[in-house]
């Protein structure tokens, strides 16, 4: 039975050769150079095999709507973001299913700022593309593609420009750095070097060949993680294929939770400068714990990226993100950018002068258990009632889908943004009480 393309206000996922088709992907590139009335579009793409197809489909339907296209190629999501404030251009596409299996591809939406388009913005190229609205134009106004500029030198400056190489080449840290096959390796790479760092290259090809699951959490790096330790690197860093999320792993080889990437990038960049803080509602309280210990305003936004660039503008945040190894740092843009966090990371390690596992040792200590369900959306209003109704002694944030907070524990429930499941979240001091409370709360799902 085919499966069913996933349309929503941040882009399109499905798979390749049945859900995802180069017409859909040339429609709903037509749809955002219909919503941005023409105008220059940066177009990159991580490394999965479809993305050469799907890159002339998007073209074509840019091009079908006035749109010119600079074309930077294989690229991080985050470059591409940069591309776009660095450029002026007026929106971008970014080809990745992000951290889905091989089989899927899909497209994210930028807009002139270079964030991903903001919910109400997305709607409305949803509904160019569900309508098949779009601004097609005349022979004489095609549009037409562009050489790129050399950017990933803008990026490594950038990050190198924030953060202190030469503490960190003082180290004289060696680095494992896995790229999975994905966009980011070749950027990794650069920017280690240019920090005096040894790398040790891992999967670092552009080649699309996952050696692993691409989602970067500890039980997808079981083969990789003993690499760190027998190549005697002090840190291990992986990327997701489209290069926005950071794993660690440390220097005996154990992989550190992907919420902890995260809490060791704010608390150097609080060290740096004192600001607030601001993360989603599934992000460990870890994070609130350093904003508090720092004298520094703590917000919580709902899930998703563009939800956590607007709090970080809101609230002019000096850092944010969320703990699927997502690092935002204003300075650098507006997207999740794993190479500021490898910098932060770095930084840490080198002022403090202490491993990787000394400082996760450090950090307050949470459980946290992620969990999903297949729940019909339909049946979620019911659910979420019970399950508050369950913890009368919690309070209550109904912002997206239902977060209850505890004394030391909280537990969200929502539907996901990118599958058809529902996502149920907690954390607590012990395994056995995050346990219990992901078991009562599922008991309540209808099945």
């Amino acid at each position: 039975m085919p499966s069913e393309l996933i349309v929503s206000v941040s882009g399109i996922r499905g798979i390749i050769g049945d859900s995802l088709t180069p017409e859909a992907a040339s429609r709903f590139a037509a749809a955002l150079g219909t919503f941005l009335k023409g105008g220059r579009v940066i177009l990159g793409r991580d490394s999965r095999t479809s993305g050469e197809m799907l890159k002339h489909s998007v073209m074509a339907g840019l091009f079908s709507v006035g749109c010119t296209v600079e074309d930077i190629g294989i690229a991080s999501t985050p470059t591409v973001g940069l591309a776009v404030q660095l450029s002026g251009a007026a929106g971008a596409i970014q080809i990745t299913a992000s951290h889905n299996p091989a089989p899927w591809n899909g497209l994210k939406l930028f807009g002139g700022d270079g964030a991903v388009l903001p919910a109400s913005q997305g709607l409305h190229v949803q509904r160019l593309y569900e309508l098949g609205e779009f601004d097609r134009v005349p022979w004489d106004r095609v549009g037409a593609v562009t050489v790129s500029p050399e950017i990933l030198e803008r990026h490594c400056e950038r990050v190198t420009d924030l953060i202190s190489p030469s503490k960190i080449a003082g180290r004289g840290f060696k680095v494992l750095l896995d790229g999975n096959g994905g966009a980011g390796g070749p950027l990794g790479i650069r920017l280690l070097r240019e920090l005096g760092v040894e790398v040790v290259e891992h999967n670092c090809e552009t080649n699309g060949i996952f050696a692993h699951e691409p989602e970067p959490i500890p039980a997808h790096l079981r083969d990789v993680a003993p690499w760190v330790k027998q190549t005697e690197s002090a840190v291990g860093f992986v990327l997701d294929p489209d290069s926005d999320r950071l794993a660690l792993i440390d220097e005996n080889g154990d992989c550190v939770s992907e919420e902890l990437t995260l809490a060791l990038a704010v608390k150097f960049r609080l060290r740096q400068q004192s600001g607030p803080v601001v993360v989603n509602m599934s992000t460990s309280r870890t994070i609130q714990d350093l904003a508090d210990a720092a004298g520094c305003a703590f917000y919580r936004t709902a899930v998703g990226e563009a939800n956590v660039v607007e709090g970080i503008r809101r609230y002019s945040a000096v850092i944010g993100g969320e703990g699927n190894g997502g690092v935002i740092d204003p300075r650098i843009g507006w997207v999740r950018d794993p190479f500021i966090g490898m910098g932060l990371i770095l930084n840490l390690m080198a002022e403090e002068k202490k491993s990787l596992s000394q400082l996760i040792a450090e950090l307050p200590k949470y459980e946290m258990r992620k969990t999903k369900f297949t729940v019909a959306k339909s049946a979620l209003p019911a659910a979420l009632a019970a399950i508050e109704k369950n913890w009368p002694e919690a309070s209550a944030n109904k912002l997206d889908g239902l977060r209850l907070d505890g004394e030391d524990w909280w537990l969200h429930v929502r539907a996901s943004n990118t599958e058809p499941i529902i996502r149920v979240i907690a954390e607590a001091p012990t395994a056995e009480r995050v346990e219990a409370l992901c078991a009562e709360a599922g008991a309540l799902l209808p099945k």
